[in-house]
């Protein structure tokens, strides 16, 4: 059953261009409101999901930064009775740099937060105002310093591959980036998601991204950069010291069950996925009605399960044990991937194979998405 739990804050000051997550923007919260909603709903997946002690809680957004420190303190003390805490449990929360959220770090870190992720997304201020962000490059810098005096672990985000970046200009960027010391690293390419405005900026003209080969100049020299500087990729854009991963991450990828509450949050147990109302009135309408937030709760074929954890498991760098899946899943190991595309992406050099393990050599975690529609075996497509 589950051992990581998802908490979703789905409130943001600003909505920015880029952003297609379930965020939303309101003049008022009623924190008491909230505070109860999340509860009920923590309390209603434990009963379905229960059973181990939980290894990971993120709190993820929206910007759970804005959460008074109170609410997480609450919220974490429910979780603790609900499944019990293994020993060195990860506990991570969001956070953008702004001076007003930055001033509630150590009290979130006195409710139990033990490692932040923030939001930088750029070290430059007008880049910062290009991806709308409300914060500028020295109050990022002056967050960082707080979260690394408060936080046993510190990751932060930067956005690259933006309109203009050259390789010089992100080398420069993001060494110095790395030489600030943190152990862990989100590097994302600007991916222009539908429904963004970015999005509309696209299409009426007013934004031209990168092409395909300036991105994957800059996604090479991200990861010439970091494995240099001990960082390595664990995960196509997440990298970290070793010891540092994500654990919280890692239970995604390696396609364990997790429960998720609050608005808008995915979960998955025992071959169930979950998902909640996203609309933050429709959550708590649903909670008042039912008891939790679920707008569907859905069986996954076998099929289905066997697809996303191949998917999923390909974006690491340890990647899959295909034994194991095929152990798991009851499905021969031709019932998972494409032999025939498989031998041919090793001859390229964009897969390895070791033995039952497969996975994505450097060069092929550019194209990732491509080399994983080749390998998925059609069976597991087609179902």
């Amino acid at each position: 059953m589950a051992r990581a739990l998802y908490i979703h804050w789905p409130f943001c000051a600003k909505k920015c261009p880029y952003c297609d997550f379930n965020s939303h923007v309101r003049e008022s919260v009623d924190v008491a409101a909230w505070q109860s909603a999340l509860l009920a709903d923590m309390r209603a997946e434990a009963e379905l999901a229960g059973g181990e002690a939980l290894t990971s809680i993120f709190f993820g957004g929206g910007t759970p930064s804005l959460m008074p420190p109170a609410l997480v303190a609450a919220l974490l003390a429910e979780a603790e009775r609900l499944w019990g805490f293994a020993d060195g449990i990860e506990i991570t929360l969001e956070a953008n740099p702004s001076s007003v959220e930055t001033a509630n770090f150590a009290a979130l870190a006195a409710a139990g937060i033990n490692r932040v992720s923030l939001g930088v997304q750029s070290l430059d201020d007008a880049e910062l105002k290009f991806l709308g962000r409300l914060h500028g490059a020295s109050e990022a810098l002056d967050a960082l310093e707080t979260a690394q005096a408060h936080f046993k672990r510190v990751s932060f985000d930067l956005i690259y591959a933006l309109p203009g970046h050259t390789p010089e200009l992100w080398h420069d960027r993001l060494t110095r980036a790395l030489g600030f010391g943190t152990g862990h690293l989100s590097l994302y390419q600007l991916t222009i998601e539908p429904g963004t405005r970015f999005a509309s900026d696209v299409r009426r003209g007013r934004l031209v991204p990168l092409d395909d080969d300036e991105a994957a100049e800059l996604f090479d020299i991200t990861q010439a950069l970091t494995d240099a500087a001990g960082l390595p990729a664990y995960e196509t854009s997440n990298h970290a010291r070793i010891g540092e991963q994500s654990l919280h991450n890692l239970a995604y990828w390696r396609y364990q069950d997790y429960a998720g509450i609050g608005p808008g949050a995915h979960g998955r147990r025992g071959g169930v996925a979950t998902v909640r109302h996203k609309k933050p009135e429709n959550f708590l309408s649903a909670v008042a009605r039912q008891g939790n937030g679920i707008a569907e709760a859905r069986a996954l074929a076998v099929s289905e399960q066997a697809a996303e954890a191949l998917l999923m498991g390909l974006r690491l760098t340890e990647g899959i044990d295909l034994a194991a899946l095929s152990t798991r899943f009851g499905l021969p190991r031709a019932g998972l991937v494409d032999e025939a595309a498989l031998a041919r992406l090793q001859t390229l050099g964009l897969v390895w194979a070791d033995g039952s393990r497969l996975g994505v050599t450097p060069p092929g975690r550019g194209l990732l998405d491509a080399l994983l529609a080749k390998l998925v075996a059609d069976t597991l497509v087609a179902a």
